[in-house]
């Protein structure tokens, strides 16, 4: 069976041992301490983990082992301990080691579990908390506006603490969780197919893994015999940098992007050190040997490694010719190009040789324990130690290096992006990175433009739902993640003016949304402008209706010693003429934007104009009926209706719709008003009447009076004269009630300028009316026909 030997791991060995030989060296650090150490083999398992480590606390040597020291080969207690790299076996060796309150510093367990101080207060490490690498994907994906991704992870502490951070922490950028897979430790055909099902049938084509290179190997192995491409992974910081991935996976690790933690640049003398490696020195550890034998496919002379990672391979391997040297080849244990692990376990080795600088500077009497005492450096408590661990500040190759209070190291991250070369090798391209102690939301920089993507010259889409657009707010649809939902528009009068708005805002009173519904414009403003059309028009007919009257005044009073002009009461027929002129006119006080004062004065003007119209023409009506009286024998009526009584009745007629008005203005009198009711984009600026009782009471006078002239010039209308005016008042009044009988209806039902411009039309139509019916066929006669103006002519039956 295929297994994976972590030469990477070897490298981190070499690196500790590199760090200790050369603060050895140093004479400005631990001048009169040697530090030694023994290494122990986790094989990445809590059992192997945990007995190796008891060992180390112990200070018992097992069998067959080989330990280091600046003394001598006698075993001692090891003070700190300078592991594990993962996440779960620290945990457990944590809880296990409790009771010895032994310093643990990690290198590369992320778990945020870990910062749990009052749970682990002896744990500290050099590698970032994953609370950090999850804000810092959390606003990648949002970055790219991938809302909808898949999250994906190994079965194991790191991961679990993993992806329930990321889901808490996503939903603050509006991102969801497409799907959320565990897959264990032992990814077997089963497990492997349970993972590639939910991956295939998912929407989303962006995937965060949390896991480390060797599971990731094996899945990529099964994608590609499925045949499935086009994947945006995001990787964890545990495989974002694992270049061995993409000897065999290359095309389907295009354009991958990941965290990964600080690197530094160059780790002087450790590219000599690890590379300096030899037969002889192979001999004393059993994974060097192994190590040795699996890069250089050959057999050391006494080797007891017994296995071969190498699927090709067979344990009659040659014997190793000694001449072998790791400068002619590549592996990923010498490469020092993506020293980031490397450096967190250099500056590990360097925390724990800097707390014991600071034990050794302790003045006495000033010291940090009980009545200031100092520990002694050579022999000191673990605890003691663990005291100035968490207070150490130092510098390590540029870097400032110091924790907080849970033991966590200042958090960077550089944003990497995987692109192939043209000689089709793997180039890890720094196209951003994250920094945690930076402020004002700047913690995430981008640079998108040198981003090589999986497909295409651009992010994938990744999105349960499109995007809102300005002019409609998010439904959220029941039951489903917050990512998958849909746009309604906004309702009536109200907007949104970016993408993807929860809410839609209520313009205000005086604003309407435009036709997007993105914008609230300002209202229209209505009502019956002189500049309308419509204005102008019925301007203009008014002002010719009273050039008219005027004109018919003018002829009467030309012609007033006339026949036909003495025949039909000359003095009420001028006063008739001079009224309807007022009535015509008094159309314009309804033309223009309506007012208080020219509300004021718009309807009681119309009243008062047409009651003394229609008194006059009552009166002209009632001298009719009062001369054809006076023919008879005897009569003597003419005499209590003489001029001065037709003028008294005229006033008197007109006083009462003078005393409606007068009361209609000093209880409710009309005003202007903005009516924002009757069409939600338009303010109506009209003239409202106040009391629809005034109203109504002033248009029924005027009824009442018309009934009266109407029923007494229907009595006069078979007199016996030749020119008889009975008849033309009763069909002027017949005009008259039409007009105003169709005006009501339309009134009632129309608002804004229309309602303005039927009631203009009504006075100018019951105008015309009059006008026209009573003083046009007289006008005839006396412009067309001045041989019939004559009194005998008038007398003629």
């Amino acid at each position: 069976m295929y297994k994976y030997f972590n030469s990477r791991a070897l490298r981190w060995m070499q690196t500790m041992t590199f760090a200790i030989k050369e603060i050895n060296q140093r004479s400005d650090l631990l001048p009169q301490l040697k530090l030694g150490f023994h290494i122990r083999d986790s094989c990445d398992d809590i059992p192997v983990s945990l007995k190796a480590s008891l060992l180390l606390v112990n200070g018992q040597p097992e069998s067959g082992s080989r330990a280091k020291s600046c003394a001598a080969l006698q075993m001692t207690v090891s003070p700190v301990i300078i592991g594990d790299a993962a996440s779960g076996v620290s945990m457990a060796l944590l809880r296990s080691l409790g009771s010895f309150h032994i310093p643990m510093v990690s290198y590369f367990a992320s778990c945020s579990c870990l910062s749990n101080q009052r749970e682990f207060p002896t744990f500290m490490r050099t590698m970032p908390s994953d609370a950090f690498q999850i804000k810092a994907l959390a606003q990648l994906v949002s970055y790219f506006g991938w809302t909808w991704v898949g999250v994906i992870g190994l079965e194991s502490d790191y991961a679990r603490f993993a992806i329930q951070l990321f889901l808490q922490e996503s939903v603050q950028y509006g991102v969801c969780a497409a799907y959320t897979h565990f897959y264990p430790v032992v990814l077997n055909q089963q497990a492997l197919d349970e993972l590639l099902d939910v991956i295939q049938m998912a929407s989303s084509k962006v995937i965060i893994n949390f896991c480390s290179e060797s599971e990731m190997q094996s899945i990529l192995r099964e994608i590609r015999h499925r045949n499935i491409t086009g994947l945006q992974w995001i990787a964890s910081e545990a495989w974002a940098t694992a270049k061995s991935l993409w000897e065999k996976f290359g095309d389907l690790l295009m354009g991958t992007l990941g965290f990964a933690i600080r690197r530094a640049d160059v780790i002087p003398g450790l590219k000599q050190h690890l590379t300096s490696l030899r037969p002889s020195y192979i001999h004393e550890s059993a994974f060097l040997a192994e190590f040795w034998e699996e890069m250089f496919n050959c057999q050391l002379n006494g080797s007891v490694n017994r296995h071969s990672h190498r699927v090709d391979s067979n344990f009659d391997r040659l014997p190793c010719k000694g001449t072998e040297d790791l400068n002619d080849i590549y592996s990923p244990y010498s490469d020092v190009t993506q020293l980031r692990v490397s450096y967190n376990v250099y500056k590990a080795v360097y925390l724990v040789a800097h707390a014991l600088q600071d034990m050794s500077n302790c003045t006495v009497g000033l010291g940090p324990f009980l009545n200031g005492t100092c520990a002694d450096p050579k022999n000191f408590k673990p605890w003691q130690l663990i005291h100035y661990m968490k207070r150490a500040y130092f510098s390590s190759l540029g870097e400032i290096v110091n924790f907080d209070q849970n033991g966590d190291p200042n958090a960077y991250y550089d944003l990497l992006n995987w692109q192939r070369m043209p000689d089709s090798s793997l180039h890890l391209v720094k196209v951003g990175f994250y920094d945690a102690s930076s402020s004002g939301g700047r913690s995430l920089v981008i640079n998108g433009s040198v981003i090589q993507w999986p497909v295409g010259n651009q992010a994938s889409r990744s999105v349960c739902s499109d995007s809102c657009p300005p002019g409609s707010r998010i439904a959220r649809r029941k039951g489903e993640p917050i990512c998958c939902f849909d746009c309604v528009p906004c309702a009536e009068g109200e907007v949104s003016n970016k993408n993807d708005s929860l809410e839609c805002s209520r313009c205000s009173e005086d604003t309407w949304p435009n036709k997007a519904r993105n914008l609230c414009n300002p209202k229209i403003i209505e009502f019956l402008s002189y500049h309308d059309l419509m204005g102008i028009v019925l301007c203009v007919v008014s002002v010719l209706g009273a050039c008219i009257s005027l004109s018919f005044l003018t002829i009467f009073f030309t012609y007033k010693d006339t026949a036909l002009v003495r025949a039909n009461n000359m003095e009420l027929s001028f006063l008739l003429l001079v009224f309807l002129a007022i009535c015509f006119l008094v159309g314009l006080l309804f033309i223009g934007e309506p007012s208080d004062w020219l509300c004021r004065i718009r309807y009681p003007a119309f009243g008062i104009s047409f009651a003394l119209c229609i008194s006059c023409l009552l009166a002209k009506t009632v001298v009719v009926l009062m001369a054809f009286r006076s023919t008879l024998p005897g009569s003597n009526v003419m005499k209590w209706f003489g001029p001065n009584q037709q003028r008294a009745s005229a006033l008197l007629g007109t006083a009462v719709q003078v005393i409606i008005c007068l009361i209609w203005l000093l209880t409710s009198p009309p005003h202007a008003n903005n009516n924002r009711d009757f069409h939600s984009a338009t303010i109506i600026i009209e003239c409202v009447t106040g009391s629809e009782v005034g109203f109504w009471c002033v248009l029924g006078y005027i009824g009442l009076l018309a009934c009266m002239c109407f029923l007494m010039a229907f009595f006069a209308r078979k007199l016996p004269d030749n020119f008889n005016e009975a008849k033309f008042i009763t069909f002027s009044m017949l005009i008259f009630f039409a007009v105003w009988i169709t005006f009501i209806p339309v009134y009632v039902s129309t608002a804004g300028k229309y309602t303005v411009a039927v009631h203009i039309f009504a006075i100018l139509a019951s105008a015309f009316g009059l006008l026209f019916c009573i003083f046009a066929p007289k006008c005839y006669i006396i412009i067309l026909k001045p041989e019939k103006n004559s009194k005998k002519n008038m007398m003629q039956r």
